[in-house]
């Protein structure tokens, strides 16, 4: 075994919470990163929730990008009506659908399955 020290419990959770606190900061800190970077971004709670309720993450990211489905299809290439079957969950739509809809929305395809 190796070597051993004995200190005080309240020494001991005091130490712990601190180094929980840097942590947390070094959390925040990669996080502000990449918000800096452009590797992530900010998005309103509003718009989290009815990601978090399971809402169609097309409809979410489109409308959050303040854009029709027609802007939508104009931009990515992909059908109205096939974006209109994505997001009422009709279709899943293909992989090559799903990265033309993230290209054009400018978010991950894990943002959008």
């Amino acid at each position: 075994m190796g070597k051993m020290i004995t200190i005080p419990l309240d020494e001991y959770q005091a130490l712990k919470r601190a180094a929980e606190d840097l942590a947390d900061l070094g959390a925040y800190d990669r996080a502000t990163a990449a918000i800096t970077r452009g590797d992530d971004e900010l998005i309103p709670a509003e718009y989290a929730k009815r990601l978090i309720v399971g809402e169609s993450p097309v409809r979410v990211w489109r409308e959050f990008r303040g854009l029709t489905q027609t802007a939508l299809f104009e931009t990515s290439g992909v059908n109205r009506v096939q974006i209109a079957d994505i997001e009422a969950g009709r279709k899943s739509g293909s992989v090559e659908t799903i990265r033309k809809l993230a290209d054009a929305l400018g978010v991950a395809m894990d943002d959008l399955v």
